[in-house]
């Protein structure tokens, strides 16, 4: 009898637990409607802002790297020359290219003077290779201003650069990091980015990026500027060689050094599509994530992070018929935490770009990217990490690379 009575009152305080717990994750995800509304009051570059009255611009340098990107260098590279920035000059490395990348290069080098092409044949031993080929084009770059960029990026309003340095003089900026719209092509693009953005988002904040006081560091190497200067005080890739997110490292070492780091959004002037296929996405934020999130910790905190408060809700929602006669109970808080979830991200999806509508898709994505953190894991475990054709052990830093 006293077995029995135990036994229920075990069963019950679990029911009311589930069903608590899922109120609390409605009430966090609520929570996050006022984020997205500090989100419209953040700092903007837009357009508009490379008027320049007049005044004299420096010279600039835009540095990409390329390695097999024959399918995205040329668009990329042809939108950087059509920027309307006075004096702009464009240094492409191709590095180690099996496909027609160098030659695509230096078909557009013909015809543009602006257009300078470096053809690296080799990695050296504890280099990574974007860094590398980085270290190398900055060695031909003349401008007094520099921007790194990268091969799957497309520039889509002219006056984007002028823009940029005009933020970066006004706000007395060291390293500015403008933030990319992200392209979608596929559907696991659509489903995985949004949620493995978010949790970018999650860890690193703008808000504190920002703040000089915070330790919170973070840089997107898809646009970063800095002066010739700044870049210089922060050691250049050559400090950063081994390192397989050097934006991550960049923006470390600005708040360690006491440099000015800004991460803005872009207001959609220039897109990149980061990976196309289940694959890529899979490599790609496995690296990110493991090289992002630096210690062990982080990546289980992501793990509880994405199974309690984004799967939780609709796993709850599935299940609540075997909890019996609290399933209604049950079934019912889980709505609540479903409905509170969406409404959010209908609102960030539509803040990134992507159709609100792919919102209905989170679960699935959020699934997918607990399998890539649980992946990010075991990098700790001393497992190569894969990139770009170039295998690296060690995985945040790159040890021996073949």
């Amino acid at each position: 009898m006293l077995a029995s009575l135990f036994d229920f009152t075990l069963h019950a305080s679990w029911l009311a637990a589930w069903f608590w717990l899922l109120l609390l994750i409605a009430l966090v995800w609520l929570r996050r409607h006022g984020q997205l509304n500090r989100a419209h009051l953040e700092l903007i570059l837009t357009a508009d802002q490379a008027d320049d009255g007049g005044a004299e611009m420096p010279t600039l340098s835009v540095l990409v790297a390329a390695k097999d990107e024959e399918a995205n260098i040329g668009r990329c590279v042809e939108s950087l020359l059509a920027q309307d920035y006075p004096g702009l000059q464009v240094v492409a490395a191709n590095d180690r290219s099996q496909d027609r990348t160098g030659a695509i290069l230096d078909e557009l080098a013909a015809r543009d003077p602006r257009l300078k092409v470096v053809h690296i044949r080799e990695l050296p031993a504890g280099w990574a290779g974007k860094n590398h080929a980085m270290h190398q084009a900055v060695q031909h770059a003349a401008g007094q201003v520099l921007v790194f960029t990268d091969a799957d990026c497309q520039f889509h309003e002219p006056r984007m650069l002028r823009a940029a340095v005009r933020f970066a003089q006004r706000e007395k900026v060291d390293l500015l990091s403008v933030l990319p719209q992200l392209e979608a092509g596929t559907f696991w693009e659509r489903v995985v980015q949004p949620p493995a953005g978010a949790i970018m988002v999650y860890w690193f904040p703008p808000q504190r990026v920002n703040d000089p006081a915070s330790r919170v560091a973070y840089a997107n190497g898809a646009f970063m500027l800095m002066s010739r200067e700044s870049y210089e005080r922060l050691g250049g890739h050559e400090e950063a060689r081994g390192a397989l997110n050097e934006d991550m490292h960049f923006a470390a070492t600005a708040k360690r050094r006491g440099l000015r780091l800004r991460v803005i959004r872009g207001d959609g002037l220039y897109t990149v599509r980061m990976y196309v296929g289940m694959r890529q996405i899979w490599n790609g934020w496995t690296r990110i994530f493991y090289c992002c999130f630096g210690t062990l910790g982080r990546l289980m905190a992501s793990v509880l992070f994405l199974s309690i408060f984004s799967l939780a809700p609709t796993v709850s929602l599935l299940l609540s018929p075997l909890a019996g006669a609290a399933g209604p109970a049950i079934a019912l808080a889980a709505a609540v935490a479903v409905v509170a979830q969406q409404t959010v991200l209908w609102r960030f999806y539509a803040l990134g770009g992507t159709p609100p509508a792919w919102a209905l898709t989170y679960p699935l994505g959020a699934a997918v990217c607990l399998g890539i953190t649980l992946n990010a894991m075991r990098r700790h475990g001393g497992a190569t990490t894969k990139w770009r054709g170039t295998v690296y052990s060690g995985g945040g830093r790159v040890a021996a690379a073949r």
